[in-house]
């Protein structure tokens, strides 16, 4: 059963959006050797449950990974026969979040309101996708971290840049997703390593 210890304070999540089965462990690598420690595949990209094994694989020792735009029951169990560990949805669904933690996956539901990240956490979400975090400013995640549960951790996803990521750790955001900034299809993994390399050492100064 993957621990919630492993979305701990200052993770920093890949979501490597449209990525290829042929891609996925050259960009894993860059990702691994810069320094993160989670990885997400969004279903939407080609083949994705073939690129979430082949990295399980690969770097399962060395780093969490998971899947993204998870939106039914039956994907999660999708990604657990992948070796999967993972669960990140753009939405609050009690199903998916309740099938997550019964397959003893880690489950990161998208929410905007308190309603919704209390409603994620009454059914047993390990940590909440603030997304998209442009809608969402770091008074935000402030006042959310309010009036929620003691420990809640919050992740903006959603344009996020080395540059914003200070706001929001100062507000208490526990980490961060980040998508196109990092990777884009196609992109070539020294390319990728450089970007991620950045954003590690930006969070580490930080």
């Amino acid at each position: 059963m993957a621990s919630s210890e492993s979305l701990g304070a200052r993770s920093l999540i890949a979501i490597l959006r449209g990525i290829t089965p042929d891609e996925a462990l050259p960009v894993a690598e860059a990702l691994v050797r810069a320094g993160f420690s989670i990885i997400e595949i969004p279903l939407n990209s080609p083949s994705p449950f073939d690129s979430i094994a082949r990295i399980v694989d690969g770097f399962g020792s060395q780093c969490l990974v998971g899947a993204g735009t998870v939106l039914t029951v039956e994907q999660v169990s999708q990604v657990a026969d992948a070796g999967g560990q993972l669960i990140v949805s753009p939405n609050t669904n009690p199903d998916v979040i309740c099938h997550a933690r019964k397959s003893g996956l880690l489950s990161m539901p998208g929410a905007m309101s308190p309603t919704e990240v209390l409603a994620a956490q009454e059914v047993g979400a390990s940590a909440i996708k603030l997304f998209p975090a442009d809608l969402i400013s770091p008074p935000v995640v402030k006042a959310l971290l309010a009036v929620t549960l003691p420990g809640t951790l919050f992740f903006p996803v959603g344009g996020i840049t080395p540059q914003k990521m200070s706001d929001y750790l100062a507000a208490g955001a526990a980490g961060f997703g980040i998508g196109s900034a990092l990777y884009s299809p196609g992109k070539a993994p020294s390319d990728v390593h450089e970007v991620a390399l950045d954003f590690v050492q930006t969070l580490a100064r930080l």
